[in-house]
């Protein structure tokens, strides 16, 4: 799965919304140009989703490993995806 979470619209999208936010905060002062800043913020968010991408993928990987085959969907597919998930946040230092 190479496709992106989001569209590179909603990408730009969501960065200005990102910035404009920030950039309200009174505790925020932007040093430098507000097209870099965008341009940082669409590369991080970029990153967690490609990371959010290879996460699932292991999870998912890691599931249809099991000896017994577990139907996707059910409630202990769903408990299983939550506490895996879970555990590859922690071994990422992500939670």
């Amino acid at each position: 799965m190479n496709t992106p979470i989001l569209s590179d619209d909603k990408q730009t999208h969501l960065a200005h919304v990102i910035l404009t936010n920030v950039t309200g905060m009174s505790e925020v002062k932007m040093l430098g140009d507000s097209a870099h800043a965008l341009r940082e913020v669409k590369r991080v968010l970029a990153e967690h989703m490609k990371a959010e991408v290879e996460l699932v993928q292991k999870v998912r990987s890691r599931l249809q490993s099991y000896t017994r085959a577990i139907p996707e969907g059910s409630q202990e597919w769903d408990v299983l995806y939550q506490k895996t998930y879970q555990e590859e946040l922690r071994k990422r230092n992500l939670s």
